[in-house]
């Protein structure tokens, strides 16, 4: 099965942050998901994002289809509309994998090269 992540992100005091969870077991992640049978990996990625993080938001670019060799499913990475209304954390209950409570902020995306 193919799979999708929307990646969520937003613009803080000119700091780029991507939205990332808290799992309770498998630590920090982006959210993603199965694309179901019949469904595009745009749609999944909407669908992901409202099941695992309670939020609606449009996919709106294919940033990368990657598959690592034929045996695996294809990675459908979108990026979404933009996230500068959300709050700065939010906890949300997923019921995926008999439930679990997701803790959700936003992780600083760092441009800088400085290497020292």
């Amino acid at each position: 099965m193919n799979k999708a992540c929307p990646v969520v992100v937003r613009n803080r005091e000119d700091q780029f942050e991507v939205l990332v969870f808290r799992h309770p077991i498998a630590g920090i992640q982006l959210v993603k998901g199965t694309v179901e049978p019949g469904e595009s990996s745009r749609s999944a990625s909407e669908r992901e994002l409202e099941e695992e993080a309670g939020i609606k938001l449009k996919a709106e670019h294919l940033l990368l289809e990657w598959q690592r060799n034929p045996e695996e499913p294809t990675w459908a990475i979108w990026l979404m509309e933009p996230g500068d209304h959300l709050p700065d954390c939010w906890d949300h209950y997923c019921e995926d994998d008999g439930g679990r409570l997701f803790h959700y902020f936003w992780h600083p995306l760092s441009l800088s090269t400085d290497s020292e």
